[in-house]
C-alpha cells in the first residue's frame, strides 16, 4: 500500500496536480464524498472492490483487538484529512484499518485565512495553519448518521475533538463536552485534541490543571464508555508528557496519540515557500512529515517506557514506508 502511494498516487498529487495543495485536497475529498454517497450503487461497489484489491492488505498477523474493537491492520487515516466525516464508508477500500475524522469543533468555523497549507518538498513535509476549519459537531452527527443508514460501518472510527476558536479558554470544558455529547453515538473512540498550534492558546490546555477538567467533564457524560484518548504535541518537555500520562491513569484514559504537528523549524532544507515568498521559519503553523518523524518516535518510546507498555499509543508523524510505520 505504501509503495503504491510512493510510486503512483504521490507523484500524481505532487507533480501532475500543480494547484494549491488545499484545492487539491478539496477536489479529492469531493470525489471521495461522492463515492461514499453512492456506495450502494453497483458501479461504486465494483470500484471499491478494485481499490480494496489493489491497496488493501489482508493478513491476519496485522489484525488486533483493542478496546473491544477489531482492527484489520494498524495503519489508520489520521485526523485532518476527512475533517467533516464525508467519506467514512470508503476508507477501508484504501487499505486503512481504522480512520479518525475531524478535527471537529462545537461551532462551525471557517478556519484561518488562505493560503494556509504549503508543501515543503525538499523536506518531504507540509506546513499548515488550517485552524480547525469544519462544519461543526451537529452537522457531523447528522452526516455520520446518514452514512450509517446507507452502509453499516465495518471498521473502527475515531472522532477528533477540538475547541472552537470563539470559545474562550475558560469555557473549553463546555465546548469539548458539547461536541462529545452530540457525537457520542457515532464514534468508536474519541480524541481530545489540545495540541494543534493553529488555534490561539489551545496548547496551554495540555497543562494538567487545564486538561484535567476537560477529561473529567467528558467522562462524566461518557454513558456508553467510549475510549477517550488525548493527542499531544511533539514539542512538550519530558516532564510535561509524564504529567499527562499520570493524569490519564486518574481519568481512565484509553490511550495517547503521539504526536501532532511541530512548531520546531530546525534543520529545514526548504528556503522559500513560493506561495508567500517567505521562509518556513517566518510562517506560522505546524509541520508534518519527515521533520516530525524522529521526535514522534522518541515520544512514543518515552510513553511506552513510562507506562511499561500498558497504555495504548497511536503513533502519528512522518510515515512514508512500511519501515517507518514499524518504527513508529
Amino acid at each position: 500500500m505504501v509503495d503504491l502511494y510512493q510510486q503512483g498516487l504521490r507523484p500524481l498529487l505532487f507533480s501532475v496536480l500543480r494547484a494549491d495543495p488545499e484545492t487539491v485536497h478539496r477536489q479529492l475529498m469531493r470525489t471521495c464524498a461522492q463515492l461514499d454517497q453512492r456506495s450502494h450503487t453497483r458501479l461504486t461497489q465494483e470500484l471499491q472492490k478494485r481499490l480494496a484489491a489493489t491497496l488493501g492488505v489482508q493478513d491476519p498477523r496485522l489484525s488486533q483487538t483493542l478496546w473491544g474493537l477489531s482492527f484489520a491492520n494498524p495503519m489508520g487515516l489520521a485526523a485532518g484529512f476527512d475533517k467533516d466525516g464525508v467519506a467514512t464508508n470508503i476508507w477501508p477500500d484504501f487499505g486503512f484499518g481504522f480512520a479518525e475524522v475531524g478535527t471537529v469543533t462545537f461551532y462551525a468555523q471557517s478556519g484561518n485565512p488562505r493560503p494556509r497549507l504549503f508543501r515543503l518538498p525538499q523536506d518531504q513535509a507540509a506546513l499548515n495553519r488550517m485552524g480547525f476549519n469544519n462544519q461543526g459537531a451537529a452537522q457531523m452527527a447528522q452526516r455520520l448518521k446518514a452514512s450509517q443508514d446507507r452502509q453499516t460501518r465495518t471498521y473502527p472510527l475515531g472522532i477528533n475533538l477540538g475547541k472552537s476558536k470563539v470559545t474562550p479558554l475558560e469555557r473549553a470544558v463546555e465546548d469539548y463536552v458539547g461536541s462529545f455529547c452530540l457525537l457520542q453515538a457515532w464514534g468508536d473512540y474519541f480524541v481530545v485534541n489540545v495540541s494543534s498550534p493553529n488555534t490561539p492558546g489551545l496548547r496551554t490546555l495540555q497543562a494538567v490543571a487545564q486538561l484535567e477538567p476537560i477529561l473529567a467533564g467528558i467522562q462524566a457524560e461518557n454513558r456508553n464508555h467510549k475510549p477517550i484518548l488525548v493527542k499531544i504535541a511533539p514539542d512538550l518537555a519530558w516532564e510535561e508528557i509524564a504529567a499527562i500520562v499520570s493524569l490519564g491513569k486518574t481519568h481512565n484514559l484509553a490511550g495517547i496519540i503521539a504526536t501532532n504537528t511541530t512548531i520546531n523549524r530546525q534543520g529545514l532544507k526548504t528556503q522559500i515557500i513560493p506561495a508567500t515568498g517567505n521562509s518556513p521559519r517566518e510562517e506560522a503553523g505546524g509541520i508534518s512529515g519527515v521533520p516530525v518523524r524522529s521526535r514522534a518516535t522518541e515520544v512514543i518510546r518515552f510513553i511506552y517506557q513510562e507506562t511499561q507498555g500498558q497504555l495504548p499509543i497511536i503513533g502519528v508523524g512522518g510515515i512514508f514506508t512500511a519501515e517507518d510505520a514499524w518504527k513508529n
